[in-house]
């Protein structure tokens, strides 16, 4: 470092600290547009419904229950998570019903649609972090490579957030012809690691992009973004409603509950299969993330306020970024499905499916997962999920 280093501007210093996996901050005409949403107020972009970004309450309190060895050991799989060794096999032939999809852990979902094949907040990496060497690390390895993935139609992001943004992930697929659909703003990271902007579709809330036939409308979600310490809230985040010329599906990126997804579902629904952000709650959090009573509500409002398509449920078995325990959302979830008469799938990370056809059922990480305790289980004749309204919900299962 020169002594003409100390002159240069605070913030252009920590700018040259950062690496890469950072991204980029919007500017020039992108910024342009940030500033003419509806959703941009006050230099930030606003939720729909206000929210809490940042842990509630007691932060050493926190860090008591996240760090103790006892709820640590519960946190992560006492074996080998049971993944599905997907093969070109699986994914060769067209789903006979015209719907298929794989989880791939996490957010992760490739959707084939209708003849094409769209994937979802895709996550390689082993760790959603800046750094390789520091952050949550993956607890099962990618069921395939993205090699061996083949040919992707659009990839669709959901928010600039480490585990459904992955630099070496997005750098690879950008050596590809695939397209890619994002929330307004997150454009800036995709461009500073190689996507072209002709390949990129930036929508804001309620616009669409058509891709090959299929329509991706961003839709709303209740969240917040940001990839440093110094969070500008200048990238949006976005749920996704995806329609082609028969089926209708929907993925929920990261989001709390809010009454706009009885919105989305009368505008969009309803829909033959919804992937639900159902992990990585918190009490300590309870605006931004939802519980699987919350999921499964969610997908009810989607769907019109009754059971109907096939819920599956993401964002949860691959990262430990929670304090509860690591099988507690798939269990939670399959007691809401039985509950509400809702049809959930429960497929081993890699496992393809096909909605409309036998859903893999199975309680898999029972195999591999301490004892659960169910206390967000009601009292035989309590009011079930469906009939819960979102101020009444057990948001922690703890209440």
């Amino acid at each position: 470092m020169t002594g003409a280093d100390y002159l240069l501007p605070f913030r252009t210093k920590l700018r040259s600290m950062r690496t890469e996996s950072f991204g980029a901050d919007p500017a020039g005409a992108r910024m342009e547009r940030i500033r003419r949403s509806p959703h941009f107020v006050d230099g930030v972009f606003q939720n729909p419904v206000g929210a809490r970004t940042r842990p509630s309450g007691s932060t050493v309190e926190f860090a008591k229950i996240y760090f103790h060895k006892e709820q640590r050991a519960r946190r992560t799989p006492t074996g080998t998570v049971p993944v599905h060794p997907t093969t070109l096999a699986d994914l060769a032939a067209p789903p006979a019903t015209g719907l298929r999809l794989t989880w791939m852990g996490h957010s992760s979902v490739l959707a084939e649609i209708d003849g094409r094949r769209i994937l979802f907040d895709p996550v390689w990496g082993e760790r959603c972090s800046p750094f390789p060497f520091a952050g949550p690390k993956r607890l099962h390895p990618t069921p395939l490579s993205l090699a061996a993935l083949g040919p992707v139609d659009v990839v669709v992001i959901s928010h600039d957030h480490y585990d459904h943004l992955d630099l070496p992930t997005i750098r690879a697929l950008a050596g590809t012809d695939t397209v890619f659909a994002v929330p307004l703003g997150v454009g800036a990271h995709l461009e500073r690691w190689g996507v072209p902007p002709s390949r990129m579709h930036e929508l804001d809330w309620n616009e669409t992009a058509t891709v090959a036939g299929i329509s991706l409308t961003a839709t709303p979600a209740r969240h917040f973004c940001g990839r440093g310490l110094r969070n500008q809230q200048h990238t949006l985040w976005a749920s996704w409603a995806v329609t082609g010329p028969e089926h209708r599906i929907y993925h929920s990126g990261d989001t709390g509950y809010f009454p706009g997804f009885r919105d989305i579902g009368a505008e969009h629904g309803p829909f033959d299969a919804t992937m639900i952000q159902i992990g990585a709650y918190s009490e300590y959090w309870p605006d931004i993330h939802m519980t699987p009573a919350e999921g499964m509500l969610a997908h009810l409002d989607l769907q019109g306020g009754r059971p109907h398509g096939v819920l599956l449920p993401i964002h949860w078995g691959t990262f430990n970024l929670a304090p509860h325990p690591w099988a507690e959302p798939g269990e939670w979830t399959k007691d809401a499905g039985e509950e509400t008469g809702q049809a959930v799938a429960f497929p081993r990370p890699g496992e393809p499916f096909e909605p409309a056809g036998k859903l893999p059922a199975e309680a898999w990480w029972r195999a591999v997962s301490q004892p659960i305790a169910h206390p967000w289980r009601r009292p035989r004749g309590a009011e079930s999920v469906a009939e819960t309204s979102r101020g009444d919900m057990d948001l922690a299962g703890e209440r």
